[in-house]
């Protein structure tokens, strides 16, 4: 089945319903860790006025607990993160108490930032658009672009492209008018994967090897891999797995080299799915079983059921049914608590096949009906009529076989 839409803000590789690709999935078109020295404050930017010294005390405490906040952020747990985010809200009340409107926009930032690591979209958007009006206010042009580029990301992984790209084409020229590189090339990848999203590839990898371009002319690492990651995607979804391929394995040794293990993981699920998608599936199941143990201990319950999926996938080609539903049926509820949609289409979606190929008809019409009633969700909520369209014939292999599946149950 082609790519349901983006599901990531990343891409990750998904089953078809009869065989492989890789479903770009907007949560990992760019990873946030990634890309976390540009999202997230650029420094504590303490504002120079006669203060007292109870305004001093406040304002040393708040800039400790912060570093303090940023240091278990960088730990990357589940734990850790929760952890972060209490040390966050604990500066933040003291950067209101000294009326340092920069230092709390730059922190509701970073709460935003965990909170999508954390996968909770919709509560990191809260926190984008508090600080959104602050720093349009104290005139922060490039944290501005920033904030711009992480509600476009929040709402590509929440399925919302038009909405998306409204907020990256506004990012984009204040990153290129305030001289940002690493901004501009942030907001070129994040366009290139809606539009990957949207089937349109030839746009997609327009955007994403401008991107790379600046990454490696600034020496970012860590982004210059994701966008590797990335363009190799958009080569599996046009069958050119050698190509793809080649990609990811340019990302694997630098992810590696600065020591993101997040990007490790995401680079070993999608070598893992090309191995599968070229018939090498004890290969695949190799790759896919180093990724998962490293996605859990970075606590990114996303990443996380896509590789379970991706696993189930594995097992449903080796032909073992009951295993692939074992996996499928991890990953599912972990989607829906993260509001992952797109990936939650694709597993029902594979799940209602596995049924189809075992004769029960009704458990795979419930399934294909749910992923359907997503579908529909999402289209109404694109106005744009050129990308609805795209959207739509992205997303036709699921009409197609439920309306195949509706035939079988009929003649029986």
């Amino acid at each position: 089945m082609g790519s349901a839409n983006n599901q990531g803000i990343g891409w990750w590789f998904l089953p078809k319903l009869t065989c492989y690709s890789l479903t770009l999935l907007l949560s990992a078109v760019l990873p946030s860790d990634a890309v976390g020295a540009i999202l997230r404050k650029q420094g504590l930017q303490i504002a120079q006025q006669p203060e007292t010294t109870q305004q001093d005390a406040a304002r040393a405490v708040a800039k400790r607990v912060f570093q303090e906040g940023m240091q278990l952020e960088q730990q990357g747990t589940g734990e850790s993160l929760r952890q972060a985010i209490a040390k966050y809200q604990e500066a933040l009340k003291l950067w209101q108490q000294v009326d340092d409107k920069l230092s709390e926009a730059s922190t509701l930032n970073n709460i935003g930032l965990v909170y999508g690591s954390l996968g909770e979209k919709p509560e990191a958007l809260k926190y984008y658009n508090q600080a959104l009006p602050i720093l349009r206010a104290v005139g922060n042009r490039g944290q501005e672009a920033t904030t711009l580029n992480n509600i476009g990301l929040i709402y590509g992984s929440l399925g919302e492209k038009e909405e998306a790209l409204k907020y990256l084409n506004q990012a984009l020229p204040i990153g290129r008018a305030v001289g940002d590189k690493k901004i501009e090339a942030v907001t070129l990848a994040y366009i290139g994967g809606i539009y990957n999203s949207l089937g349109d590839k030839e746009a997609a990898l327009k955007y994403l090897n401008q991107a790379l371009s600046i990454l490696r002319v600034v020496r970012d690492k860590g982004m210059e891999a994701s966008t590797l990651i990335n363009i190799g995607r958009v080569y599996s979804d046009l069958g050119d797995k050698e190509a793809a391929l080649k990609y990811l394995n340019q990302a694997l040794p630098i992810g590696r080299a600065v020591g993101n293990k997040k990007i490790e993981a995401r680079t070993l699920n999608d070598v893992g799915t090309l191995y599968s998608a070229l018939g090498d599936k004890e290969a695949a199941l190799k790759y896919l079983n180093q990724a998962l143990p490293i996605i859990r201990a970075v606590g990114e319950s996303r990443r996380e059921a896509t590789i379970l999926h991706n696993i189930g996938g594995i097992y449903n080609s080796f032909g073992d049914k009951e295993a692939a539903l074992k996996y499928y049926n991890q990953a599912l509820p972990i989607r829906r608590a993260v509001g992952d949609t797109e990936g939650e289409i694709v597993t029902l979606s594979n799940m209602a096949a596995l049924e189809h190929s075992r004769g029960n008809l009704q458990q795979a019409q419930t399934h294909i009906q749910s992923a359907i009633k997503i579908i529909e969700d999402l289209r109404a909520k694109i106005a744009n009529e050129e990308l609805r369209t795209a959207y739509v014939a992205s997303v036709r292999p699921y009409y197609e076989f439920y309306t195949y599946l509706l035939m079988e149950l009929q003649k029986n």
